[in-house]
């Protein structure tokens, strides 16, 4: 009953999307009718408002750190142990992707992801998020970056931690995630992907 209760806050935590949030606040258009049709942070760049875009990270990072933080830290208390972490950290990815209080429609679970995993360990999301930084920064797709990161991400928590439940969890986000980027890996074989950067209207890199 304890654990499902977590699952249940876990996933509504997950399910504040912060990029349809922060569009609103400063006025912008909704993030799902532009772009990669996605209410992620990349995507709310296209808008031009950098700000917007860098809350709209934070946030949906910090949502996954804190469900994980509050199943560990309260978790222990009913007698839940990693199991438990392990399903809350799965549920508030789900509750990303598909959003109660937005009609199901969410994002592609990146930043999450990465909250998620720094609050699993902040060496692991440390690396993870190093591993993005420096696939975005050699070819300029956050796409690319979030692909090869998710990827990785496993191995890194295997180095770190040995094979368990939270190895599996992260294994089925890191395949949840790979299934949302299947347009864009598509568009990467093709040639069209849109960079970091990229404007909404097709302008100019801002």
């Amino acid at each position: 009953m304890y654990t499902l209760l977590f699952i249940i806050a876990a996933y509504l935590i997950g399910s504040v999307s912060f990029g349809i949030l922060t569009s609103k606040v400063f006025g912008l258009g909704d993030p799902r009718t532009y772009g990669s049709n996605n209410p992620g942070a990349t995507n709310v760049l296209r808008s031009g408002n950098k700000t917007a875009a860098a809350l709209t990270l934070l946030g949906d990072g910090f949502k996954g750190w804190l469900a994980v933080w509050l199943t560990q830290r309260f978790g222990p208390q009913f007698g839940l142990g990693d199991g438990a972490v392990a399903l809350a950290a799965v549920a508030v990815f789900l509750g990303h992707l598909w959003p109660v209080f937005f009609r199901f429609a969410g994002g592609k679970g990146v930043a999450t992801l990465l909250g998620i995993l720094i609050g699993i360990n902040p060496w692991l999301g440390l690396a993870t998020i190093g591993t993005w930084l420096i696939i975005a920064y050699a070819f300029r797709y956050s796409s690319l970056a979030a692909l090869i990161a998710s990827i990785f991400a496993p191995f890194f928590y295997t180095l770190l931690e040995g094979p368990d439940m939270i190895l599996l969890a992260i294994v089925v986000m890191s395949a949840l995630l790979i299934y949302r980027h299947a347009k864009n890996i598509g568009n990467l074989l093709a040639g069209k992907e849109s960079r970091i950067g990229a404007k909404k209207n097709g302008g100019k890199a801002v």
